[in-house]
């Protein structure tokens, strides 16, 4: 498929794979909606493509900014016809220093506000019978990785949203896709949440040398354009975890056909 003259609206927009994703669809003609919570840093991705852009900064948390947000970035083109639930935080602690509130952070950020985005913006993507919803999970999101329980809770979390989501809109015309990165070279490490909810503020060497962000966002936008519904984008061992951990296409085919079977009319009908 063509991306030219396509809207993709990408929340965590201001670095990293978000920042890269927005350049690399704008390389291929689409315009771009930059949401985070830093404006300034979002102007500056903005300054590096070329395409038409609307910048949209708002926290995920909000969730009276995130409505108005949705209504703007719909009326701006006509339409959104891809969305990225991209922003989110990670954790570096062992779980039994982990205060709980740490936990209720990490999840509402990388789960709970990413459903909520997704939530809002459904209604316009099924009314059109169009659009394309990308989820960025983690390898994390696929295996259990010690140090980042809530993170590995949330991630997971979004991977079963995202799978359920995708069954149920299997005969709406909009497309889901779950992104599983590995290292990447982010500040993601240097961002994540200590046991008391501080910043860790030091990186990983193994996220140092990870793939680099514009790299990532080429495979992804790949993917996306082969239509892969589960994409993951590592390299050596956490490649290897993430594939031993894919979900077969069968069976989510298997799934999809339940609701082209009448699975969701029967159950809606039967209360």
């Amino acid at each position: 498929m063509s991306f030219e003259g396509k809207t993709a609206w990408i929340t965590g927009a201001s670095s990293g794979i978000g920042a890269a994703l927005a350049r690399e669809w704008a390389q291929r003609g689409a315009r771009i909606i930059l949401s985070g919570r830093d404006e300034a840093r979002l102007v500056a991705v903005a300054g590096d493509i070329e395409t038409a852009t609307l910048i949209l900064p708002f926290d995920v948390r909000d969730d009276e900014a995130m409505q108005a947000a949705t209504g703007k970035a719909i009326a701006w083109q006509g339409g959104v016809d891809i969305f990225v639930a991209n922003a989110g935080v990670s954790q570096r602690s062992a779980a039994i220093d982990t205060d709980i509130s740490v936990y209720r952070e990490i999840i509402d950020i990388d789960l709970t506000a990413q459903i909520a985005a997704t939530q809002a913006l459904l209604p316009h993507l099924v009314e059109r019978q169009s659009g394309k919803l990308l989820f960025i999970s983690s390898i994390a999101g696929k295996v259990g990785v010690p140090m980042r329980t809530a993170y590995c809770a949330a991630k997971f979390g979004l991977i079963g949203y995202a799978d359920a989501l995708r069954a149920e809109l299997s005969q709406e015309g909009v497309s889901v896709h779950v992104v599983c990165p590995g290292s990447v070279a982010t500040d993601v490490s240097r961002n994540a949440l200590t046991a008391d909810g501080s910043k860790r503020g030091r990186s990983d060497q193994v996220i140092d040398n990870g793939i680099a962000p514009d790299e990532a966002a080429r495979r992804i936008v790949d993917a996306v354009e082969a239509n892969q519904r589960e994409i993951i984008v590592a390299e050596g061992m956490e490649e290897a975890m993430g594939e031993m951990r894919r979900t077969p296409d069968q069976l989510l085919d298997q799934v999809a056909g339940m609701v082209a079977a009448g699975y969701m009319d029967k159950m809606k009908a039967e209360g």
